[in-house]
C-alpha cells in the first residue's frame, strides 16, 4: 500500500474478489482501527514528554560541547562510554523481566489480533460439524465456499493447517450425502435436495446419474422380490388348504405400502376366507410401480433440463450432459414396464408373453399353480387399469406406452372372457336349483325361478363387466376395437344366451331330484304347486315337467331374450343381432322337442286306448242297436282332452290352443283311421258313428285345425 502507483480497485480485484461487501467494510474498519493504534503510542509518549525530551537533548549538547574543550586528548570521553554502557547493563538487569513480559503481551496480542481477524476460519470445523447435525446443509456448503476462496491457496502454515482440517470434514460430508442419496426409497424432493448439495460440493463424477441408474436397479430388484415373495407364500399355503373368498364390491381392501406384504383378510366372519397370494401380488406390483416410476421419471426429466446441475451459488451448470445418456434413460424406463407388464402376464396370462423369450427368461417371471377364480379378476383389472392410468400422465417414451397399455387391454378381454364363460358355467348348473314352484302371473303365464335367475346372472355378468372392463376410462383402446375380441366376445354371448337351453332339457328329459341332491325329512315334504294341482315333489311326473320347461322355454324365449339382447346392445357389444338369431334357433329347436314330447306324452294313452274302448263289449257295427246317446269310450275320450286342457292351462294358458289342437288333431286322425277301417255298417251303426262324430267335433270345434276338419269330413264321408 505504501507504493506509489498502489490501486484500491486493482487490490480488492486481485484479493478479494469473492469478499461481500458488509466483510469489505468490516475490514476497512479493522485497517483504521490499527492504523490508529500504530500511530497513537509513540506519538502520545512524545506529546507527554516533549519539554524533558528537548531539556535532555539541550544538555547533552552542552556537555558534548564543554567535555570537548576541556578534554583535549579524549580520554574522559571513553571513560564516560564505559560509564554509560555499566549504565546501561545495570538498566537491563532492572528491568529485563518487566520488558520481557512486554514483549510476551505483545505477542500475545498479535496472536487474539490474528484470531479475532480470522475467527471464521478458526471456528469453521466445529460449525461445519454443528450444521450437519442439525441438518442445515445449506450454511455448511455456504461456509465452505466462502472458505475455500478465502484460503484454499494460504501459504500461512497455520492457515494451511485449518483448512486440511475443513477439506476433510467436507469429504466426509460428501461422502454421506452421496450414501443419502442412494439409500431407497427416498422421496422425490429429498433426491432432489441431495443432487444439488453434491453438484455445489463439486462431488466427483455424476451423481444425478448415479441416482438414476441406482433408483432403476432398486426398482427392479423390488418388483422381482415382491414376486419370489408371494411366490413362497403361495407354496406355504397350499398345503394348508387356504379357502379363497368371493371378493365383496363393498368391502375396504387396505392400501398396502411398497414392500408390504401383510395378508389382507375379507370381512367373512372366519379367519380362513384369504385373499389369493397373486391378487396381493397384482396390487402390490401396481403399487411399486404407481409410487416409484413417476418419482424416476420426473428425477430423469429434471436431469436432462439441466436443473438438477446447476450451481446455486453462481447459476452455471457443473457440467455439459453427455446426449446418449438420453437413449439409455428412455432403455431403463421401457426395460421397467416391460418387466412389469412380463411380471403380470405370467402370473394371469402366460400364453401372452413374448415367444422370444426362452423357457429360461419365463420362468424368472413366475410360474404360479393355484386356480385364480374368475369372480377375483375385475380387482386385478381394476389395479391395472389405475396403475395404466397414472402412468400415462407422465408422456412416457418409446414403447413403454404400448407395452402398459397392451396388458391393460389383454387383461380386460381376459377378464371379460372369463367372467363370461364363468357365467356360462353357473347357467348350465341351474338345474340344480329348480324347486318346480310355479308362479303365475298375465304376462308370462306360470314359470318356475330358473328364468329369473338366469336373467339375473346375464344382467348382473354385463353390468360387472361394463364397470370393470367395457366402460374405457381416457386414453384406453376401445374394448370392441379389434377384430378378433368382436368375434370372440359375439361368439361367447351367443353361448350365454344359449347356455339356458341344455338346463331346461335337462330338467325336462333327465328324472332329477327336484330341488337338487337334498334328502331331508323336510326336502321330501316340498310339493309341486300350480294353481289347481300339487303333485309331490319326489314323484313329479315326465308331463309336468315337460309342460313347465315348455313354458320356461317360451317365457325366455318370447320375452328374456330380446331383453337381454337390448341390454347387450345397450353396453356397446357387437353383432348381438346374428347372436340373437342364432338363439332363437335354439329355443325354437327345444321348444319343438319339448313340445313334441308333451303332445306324444299326453295324446298316446288317449289314441292308444279308443280302438280298444270302442270295441269293448265284442261292439259291432254290423249289429248296432238303436242309437240313444254316445258310448262311454267318447266320453273318456273328451274327458281325457279336458284333463289336458285343465293342466296346461294351470301352468300356462296361452299353450291351452297349441296343445289342444295338436291332441284334437291326434284323436281325430285315429277315429279316422278306426272307422275308414270298418267293413260294414247297419243303419243303427252308420247313426252311431255320426252322432259320436258329431258329439266329439261340437265339443273341440273352437280347436279344430283345417287338418282335423278334413279328418272328420272323411270319417263321416
Amino acid at each position: 500500500m505504501s507504493i506509489e502507483n498502489f490501486s484500491s480497485s486493482w487490490y480488492l480485484l486481485e484479493n478479494h474478489h469473492s469478499t461481500s461487501f458488509d466483510d469489505l467494510r468490516a475490514g476497512l474498519a479493522h485497517m483504521k482501527r490499527k492504523a490508529k493504534h500504530r500511530s497513537e503510542g509513540p506519538i502520545a509518549f512524545v506529546k507527554t514528554n516533549l519539554s524533558s525530551t528537548l531539556d535532555c537533548l539541550d544538555s547533552l549538547q552542552n556537555m558534548y560541547s564543554k567535555f570537548c574543550t576541556d578534554d583535549i586528548r579524549g580520554e574522559f570521553i571513553n571513560s564516560y562510554a564505559v560509564l554509560l554502557m555499566q549504565a546501561k547493563s545495570c538498566a537491563d538487569g532492572l528491568f529485563q523481566e518487566v520488558l520481557g513480559r512486554k514483549d510476551k503481551a505483545d505477542s500475545t496480542r498479535n496472536a487474539l489480533s490474528v484470531l479475532q481477524r480470522f475467527k471464521f476460519l478458526f471456528y469453521l470445523p466445529l460449525n461445519l460439524q454443528r450444521n450437519i447435525q442439525k441438518g442445515d446443509y445449506n450454511m455448511v456448503i455456504n461456509d465452505y465456499i466462502r472458505a475455500r476462496s478465502l484460503f484454499a491457496d494460504t501459504q500461512v502454515q497455520v492457515f494451511r493447517k485449518v483448512y486440511k482440517e475443513v477439506e476433510n470434514q467436507i469429504n466426509e460430508f460428501r461422502d454421506m450425502l452421496k450414501q443419502k442419496l442412494m439409500e431407497l426409497p427416498n422421496s422425490l424432493e429429498n433426491q432432489k435436495k441431495l443432487i444439488k448439495y453434491l453438484i455445489s460440493l463439486e462431488c466427483s463424477g455424476d451423481p444425478a446419474w448415479e441416482c438414476l441408474v441406482n433408483q432403476q436397479k432398486w426398482l427392479t430388484t423390488i418388483l422381482l422380490r415382491c414376486k419370489e415373495q408371494h411366490l413362497q407364500e403361495e407354496k406355504e399355503s397350499q398345503p394348508n388348504g387356504d379357502v379363497f373368498g368371493t371378493p365383496q364390491k363393498t368391502s375396504n381392501l387396505s392400501r398396502a405400502k411398497p414392500g408390504d406384504s401383510n395378508s389382507l383378510k375379507l370381512e367373512h366372519g372366519s379367519s380362513k376366507f384369504t385373499n389369493p397370494q397373486r391378487i396381493m401380488y397384482i396390487e402390490e406390483l401396481c403399487e411399486i410401480l404407481t409410487y416409484n416410476l413417476p418419482d424416476l421419471w420426473k428425477l430423469g426429466q429434471a436431469y436432462f433440463s439441466g436443473a438438477l446441475i446447476v450451481k446455486e451459488q453462481t447459476g452455471e451448470k457443473a457440467f455439459k450432459i453427455d446426449v446418449s445418456k438420453h437413449s439409455q434413460f428412455k432403455q431403463m424406463i421401457t426395460d421397467t414396464i416391460s418387466l412389469f407388464s412380463n411380471l403380470v402376464r405370467a402370473a394371469f396370462l402366460p400364453q401372452t408373453l413374448p415367444e422370444k423369450l426362452s423357457a429360461e427368461d419365463k420362468t424368472k417371471y413366475g410360474q404360479w399353480n393355484q386356480v385364480i377364480p374368475g369372480d377375483w379378476l375385475p380387482s386385478c383389472v381394476r389395479h391395472i387399469r389405475n396403475c395404466v392410468w397414472s402412468l400415462s400422465l407422465l408422456d412416457l417414451p418409446g414403447e413403454s406406452p404400448t407395452v402398459i397399455n397392451d396388458l391393460a387391454f389383454d387383461m380386460r378381454t381376459n377378464c371379460m372372457f372369463t367372467l363370461l364363460k364363468q357365467a356360462i358355467s353357473d347357467i348350465q348348473q341351474l338345474h340344480i336349483k329348480e324347486t318346480w314352484i310355479v308362479e303365475t302371473d298375465d304376462e308370462s303365464g306360470g314359470t318356475t325361478q330358473l328364468p329369473a335367475l338366469f336373467e339375473n346372472i346375464v344382467n348382473e355378468t354385463i353390468q360387472h363387466l361394463h364397470e370393470v372392463v367395457v366402460q374405457n376410462k381416457q386414453g384406453e383402446p376401445e374394448i370392441f376395437g379389434q377384430r378378433t375380441v368382436q368375434k370372440d366376445s359375439t361368439q361367447l354371448c351367443s353361448e350365454l344366451l344359449q347356455a339356458f337351453v341344455p338346463c331346461l332339457d335337462c330338467l325336462a328329459f333327465t328324472p332329477v331330484m327336484a330341488g337338487g341332491s337334498s334328502n331331508t325329512a323336510d326336502d321330501s315334504k316340498k310339493r309341486f304347486s300350480t294353481s289347481s294341482m300339487d303333485f309331490e315333489e319326489h314323484s313329479l311326473q315326465f308331463d309336468k315337467r315337460l309342460i313347465i320347461m315348455l313354458s320356461n322355454c317360451s317365457h325366455t324365449m318370447e320375452r328374456i331374450i330380446p331383453r337381454l339382447v337390448e341390454n347387450l346392445n345397450k353396453h356397446g357389444y357387437v353383432e348381438m343381432n346374428k347372436a340373437l338369431q342364432t338363439t332363437r334357433e335354439r329355443y325354437e329347436e327345444l321348444d319343438s322337442k319339448l313340445f313334441e314330447a308333451y303332445i306324444e306324452e299326453k295324446s298316446n294313452p288317449i289314441v292308444g286306448a279308443i280302438e280298444q274302448n270302442m270295441y269293448r263289449g265284442r261292439f259291432d257295427w254290423k249289429t248296432c242297436r238303436k242309437p240313444v246317446g254316445v258310448r262311454n269310450y267318447l266320453k273318456d275320450v273328451i274327458m281325457k282332452m279336458i284333463e289336458v286342457h285343465a293342466e296346461v292351462f294351470a301352468v300356462s294358458p296361452s299353450f291351452v290352443t297349441r296343445v289342444t289342437q295338436k291332441v284334437v288333431e291326434s284323436v281325430s286322425e285315429e277315429i279316422t283311421r278306426v272307422i275308414e277301417c270298418v267293413t260294414e255298417f247297419n243303419e243303427h251303426g252308420k247313426l252311431q258313428a255320426r252322432v259320436e262324430l258329431k258329439a266329439l267335433q261340437e265339443t273341440v270345434k273352437l280347436y279344430i285345425t283345417p287338418h282335423a276338419n278334413q279328418c272328420f269330413k272323411e270319417a263321416n264321408g
